[in-house]
């Protein structure tokens, strides 16, 4: 089984590592990074690169398709470039599995590949989402037909550990689980808006709004 992990400037790290970790894992399973052109891809910290070894033009087809998520603004570089939608949407028609991290939906959404579905993202894109034509949905994993959407970055462990389990079996999920040690124990209890504490929400939906207003700068 071939998985494509769909890179671009500006992508978070962790929401293509987390995926990647877990499916390299698994015996049998080819994963491969992808660009719209091969070489180093410059990460949303500013602090390191991916490399996608291979170009768009190399890879007609994948059994699982899997869109990264970046800080906002960067999302709006690849939802505007034609040649990335045109693939995405190339690639969706051979996919067993169609499916994003974080606002990675977004990206899914301006190739017209979540419209009318429930899907997730990171909460502070939910507007967005929205206004693409997709049903925001709080929960961490959303499964609509093929489509498959996390919500903010870490939860990509979770969606591949899940398309594991629904592909393999519980069991090997599982055990890709305890191979990786993947045992949460986070020191707070503020990983969601339901969580944190009310005026800090409030906080960051201020500053998620003023950064998506901004053009990226890669």
């Amino acid at each position: 089984m071939k998985v494509a992990i769909m890179l671009y400037d500006g992508i978070t790290a962790l929401d293509a590592i987390g995926p990647y970790e877990v499916f390299a894992t698994v015996e049998g399973i080819q994963v491969e990074f992808v660009a719209k052109k091969k070489g180093l891809i410059k990460l949303d910290s500013k602090m390191g690169y991916l490399h996608a070894d291979l170009s768009f033009s190399e890879v007609p087809s994948a059994d699982i398709l899997i869109v990264p998520g970046c800080r906002p603004p960067n999302f709006k570089a690849p939802m505007n470039d034609e040649d990335t939608l045109q693939w995405m949407q190339r690639i969706h028609e051979t996919t067993k599995w169609t499916t994003s991290v974080c606002n990675g939906s977004l990206i899914l959404s301006a190739a017209g590949l979540l419209k009318g579905a429930k899907a997730t993202s990171h909460w502070g894109s939910f507007d967005i989402l929205n206004s693409l034509g997709a049903i925001p949905t709080e929960e961490r994993v959303v499964r609509q037909g093929k489509m498959v959407t996390a919500a903010g970055v870490s939860s990509g462990i979770d969606m591949a550990l899940q398309l594991v389990a629904w592909e393999w079996g519980e069991d090997i999920s599982q055990s890709v689980q305890l191979l990786l040690e993947y045992d949460p124990m986070p020191p707070f209890d503020a990983g969601s808006p339901q969580k944190a504490p009310a005026p800090m929400v409030e906080q960051v939906k201020v500053m998620l709004k003023e950064l998506a207003k901004q053009e990226p700068h890669l």
